[in-house]
């Protein structure tokens, strides 16, 4: 089966995250530069592509779902698995007979490529996040479909949280150059969008990898300065990142978004113990005070996970 030839349609299904919203528009655009035409997903495309998410068991469920429903609404397409969900399952993927091609994290970003060059091999080499120290670049992605621009900063996490499958799905801690961030986000502003959201897998590890001394908060407040953009939205971070440098730094930033998502998965301390959360319960009461001593009109929100074990239990 040959796609170089002639240019077919290409319908796309996103799971999961901002981050992998993100790569979506960044392969979105890859397509739309390549000459093919985006549809909608339920209609009848030549190329279904679904962006899959698996931190959970329902993450991983769906994106079974979604690759069938697929191959149904056209018997005669391709289609295609990439994402977290084929990176750490790539031998239970390849059992499913409605997906052609199976692709991991970093393959998105010469998606085109594979499709190109597609000959029914649905087996191909996955690259080895674990030991990648390269941050995969799509370039300057302005394609969106809403009035907010999602910007990826960073990829991969190296917390290695008892519960979380992530590390495994997206490699150790890779931070993208900040000249690509904010050129990025210029050309964006050129498009009218005013708010952008900056995300990753990890957001609050930006810059540990550089040699230079460039953290997280020196590239929002080079965001800061650009014309057109309005407001910085943070997405999910660690609530270790807000420390008192970190507030008096980011209260200077008329951008910044007043609505924090932290993170703090259990009100027990022995809980997060186990599940190797690096905070105590006081230490997150501190960081909250410390925001809303900051923003007046700070807005919180969390995560909790429930039901998660006391300890392992040998299986008899």
């Amino acid at each position: 089966m040959g796609y170089k030839e002639n240019k077919k349609n290409v319908a796309f299904y996103t799971l999961g995250c901002k981050v992998n919203q993100y790569e979506t528009n960044g392969m979105i655009q890859e397509f739309k530069n390549n000459g093919y035409e985006i549809v909608d997903f339920e209609e009848k495309a030549d190329i279904y592509i679904i962006n899959t998410c698996t931190v959970t068991n329902m993450s991983d469920r769906k994106s079974r779902q979604i690759l069938r429903q697929a191959k149904k609404n056209n018997p005669n397409s391709l289609v295609v698995a990439v994402g977290c969900y084929v990176q750490v399952a790539k031998e239970e993927i390849n059992k499913i007979p409605e997906i052609d091609l199976c692709l991991g994290t970093n393959e998105k970003i010469e998606i085109v490529k594979y499709i190109e060059n597609y000959n029914s091999q649905k087996d191909i080499n996955l690259d080895d996040v674990l030991h990648n120290s390269n941050y995969g670049d799509f370039g300057s992605v302005t394609y969106t479909e809403k009035t907010r621009a999602v910007i990826k900063v960073q990829d991969g996490c190296d917390r290695f949280c008892t519960y979380c499958i992530i590390p495994y799905a997206r490699g150790k801690v890779r931070s993208r150059k900040p000249e690509k961030v904010l050129e990025e986000i210029k050309e964006i502003a050129k498009t009218g969008i005013k708010e952008v959201v900056i995300t990753g897998i990890h957001v609050a590890s930006y810059g540990r990898d550089f040699k230079e001394d460039y953290k997280l908060i020196n590239l929002l407040e080079d965001i800061n300065k650009i014309d057109g953009i309005e407001r910085i939205r943070l997405g999910s971070i660690e609530p270790l990142l807000i420390s008192e440098d970190f507030i008096d730094r980011l209260k200077k930033l008329e951008k910044i978004c007043h609505h924090f998502h932290l993170s703090l998965q259990s009100g027990c301390d022995q809980t997060l113990k186990r599940m190797n959360r690096r905070y105590t319960i006081k230490e997150f009461e501190k960081i909250v005070k410390r925001l809303r001593n900051a923003y007046k009109d700070v807005i919180l929100t969390t995560d909790i996970i429930v039901g998660f074990p006391r300890r392992n239990r040998r299986r008899i």
